[in-house]
């Protein structure tokens, strides 16, 4: 419960006007239920009653009516603003909790969002937001106002009829109806949080049959991945039904408290009567305030029933329910670029949480402008990590970095993105034109600029027959072969004109010339900047003007040092 108090207290934090009025218009809309009922029982039986005795005549009979007739109508009015106000607020509060959520994801570290599966993080952002408009609507502001009303409405019928009635008619519902509710959320927890999971579990097969549905073709194993998702959604329906089932039985039972209620008041009430404490029409008015009672705890099997659901969702959410969290220690204001200065790193080390040995030990490197290192090695060797490290991407353990003549953490974030750019091993591409991927890059780019990044990238020709810059691609880059769609990351990093540019195995895929028209069209795109490519092909090295061979994690040889091959 804890978590769901702390997603209840994000949500009131957005929207905090709006959730108290609309708490105080749902108080209102329940005891004017109970004030309209019990004030008809009452008028009904009090003008039987001066009827029977002859006094018919001088029985104020326009005030009743007119207060049964004012509670009728503003208890509708009072119902449609509650649902407008917290309805509203609740849907926006929640959409800003998305756009957090997702912020708080672009914000994460690199090393955690590579371990971001597609279909969890869609998980995240659907299906648990989701689940958490309950947490309002349907457990917090019902439960707070139905409690308010119980209490309210003891201590009137207390006052106006007797307090051994409110004790009885405030125990069925406060006692039985707390125990009652009680023991459907414990029932219904397991086969809640396990049908959230099935739908969880539906949604992410889905998500990777789509994606890879090529590669499970052609593994003949389409038809077995078509099973498994079937089979979440079947399990899914079987635990939906189950949680139905306790759901109607739960209303079932805080369905038969009310005539135990009203029984019960009906019974005392008489009793008092025939002791001459009470008035015949106080006691319809307890029985009728016993029988609108029943609003305040019916509403709450629902959110009883999905109790489980609603606690495994606010678990996974709170947690990144603070700010967003602190990236480099960086300073607001750009430095300004030195010239000549290119990317130095001294004594860079990186050590991965938990383990025993360095990835990447005492590095030292500097590249000038103008200037291409490589970066060699066996598998393991920490290639890609220092690409990530000189990037800012992961944190390194010790050591310093400089982009441009000043440290890494002197640069905000968005400059660092201007001068600084990194092509991985995996580029995503979206789905859209190549026009619309390359403007990922640069927006305000001309066609004529796009194009010739594209030349640069060995590409234009290519695609031009096919639509050029309007082909139309599919989900990551469907429609390219593999090199061309890493030859479209090419095109797109070249387009950001970086001062320093990282290449993570950029002819990858590629036949050797045009491996080649690559390599010299990123030269030519950008001649004054300090590339450093982590190369695993001859042609790579031989494209560089040094080459530093890291020495493998695992022999912890220092690292050596060789000439340029010549290109």
């Amino acid at each position: 419960m804890r978590a769901i108090w702390r997603v209840f207290a994000h949500i009131l934090a957005q929207e905090r006007v709006a959730l108290i009025r609309g708490a105080l218009l749902s108080l209102a809309v329940l005891a004017a239920g109970a004030a309209l009922l019990g004030l008809a029982g009452w008028f009904i039986v009090a003008a039987a009653a001066a009827g029977a005795a002859g006094a018919g005549l001088v029985f104020d009979v326009f005030r009743p009516s007119a207060g049964v007739r004012f509670l009728a109508l503003g208890r509708t009015a009072a119902r449609y603003g509650e649902r407008l106000l917290t309805h509203d607020a609740t849907l926006r509060a929640l959409a800003a909790l998305r756009v957090h959520l997702l912020e708080r994801l672009a914000a994460a570290p690199f090393a955690r969002l590579e371990r971001v599966r597609g279909g969890l993080a869609l998980n995240a952002l659907t299906a648990d937001v989701d689940a958490l408009d309950g947490v309002p609507l349907r457990l917090i502001l019902p439960l707070a106002a139905g409690l308010a009303t119980q209490l309210l409405a003891a201590a009137m019928v207390a006052w106006l009829v007797d307090p051994g009635v409110a004790l009885w008619v405030l125990g069925v519902y406060l006692l039985g109806g707390g125990a009652v509710l009680g023991l459907g959320a414990r029932a219904s927890a397991a086969p809640s949080r396990r049908a959230e999971r099935a739908l969880q579990a539906l949604r992410a097969r889905t998500v990777d049959l789509l994606r890879a549905r090529g590669d499970f073709a052609v593994a003949g194993r389409l038809t077995d991945q078509a099973a498994h998702v079937l089979a979440a959604d079947a399990r899914r329906r079987t635990d939906r039904a189950r949680l139905d089932a306790i759901e109607r039985a739960v209303g079932l039972v805080l369905t038969a408290l009310t005539p135990i209620a009203m029984g019960g008041a009906l019974v005392l009430g008489m009793a008092g009567v025939a002791a001459g404490t009470i008035g015949p029409a106080a006691v319809a008015m307890a029985t009728l305030v016993a029988l609108a009672l029943a609003e305040t705890v019916q509403p709450l099997r629902r959110a009883m029933a999905d109790l489980g659901r609603m606690a495994d969702a606010a678990r996974r959410v709170a947690p990144d329910l603070a700010a967003a969290p602190a990236g480099l220690a960086i300073a607001p204001a750009a430095p300004v670029p030195v010239p000549g200065a290119g990317l130095l790193a001294q004594g860079l080390t990186y050590r991965r949480e938990g383990a025993a040995r360095a990835v990447i030990a005492g590095l030292d490197l500097a590249v000038a402008p103008g200037e291409t290192l490589a970066l060699t090695g066996p598998s393991g060797a920490g290639k890609s990590t220092t690409l990530a490290l000189l990037a800012g991407l992961i944190p390194a353990s010790g050591g310093r970095i400089a982009i441009a003549g000043h440290a890494l953490a002197q640069w905000p974030e968005s400059a660092l993105r201007a001068h600084l750019a990194l092509l991985l091993q995996r580029s995503a591409l979206i789905r859209g034109t190549v026009r619309q991927n390359l403007a990922l890059a640069a927006p305000e780019a001309d066609d004529a600029t796009l194009q010739r990044a594209l030349d640069h990238a060995a590409l234009w020709q290519a695609v031009a027959p096919r639509g050029g810059l309007d082909l139309m691609l599919g989900d990551r880059g469907a429609g390219l072969s593999g090199g061309e769609a890493r030859r479209l990351a090419v095109a797109r990093v070249l387009l950001r004109k970086p001062l320093i540019l990282l290449l993570d195995e950029p002819t990858e895929g590629l036949d050797g010339p045009t491996a080649d028209r690559v390599l010299a069209g990123i030269r030519a795109a950008l001649p004054e900047a300090a590339i450093v490519v982590a190369a695993h092909r001859p042609r790579e090295r031989a494209w560089a003007d040094r080459v530093l061979a890291l020495a493998s994690a695992q022999t912890g040889t220092p690292e050596i040092y060789t000439a340029r091959a010549g290109f």
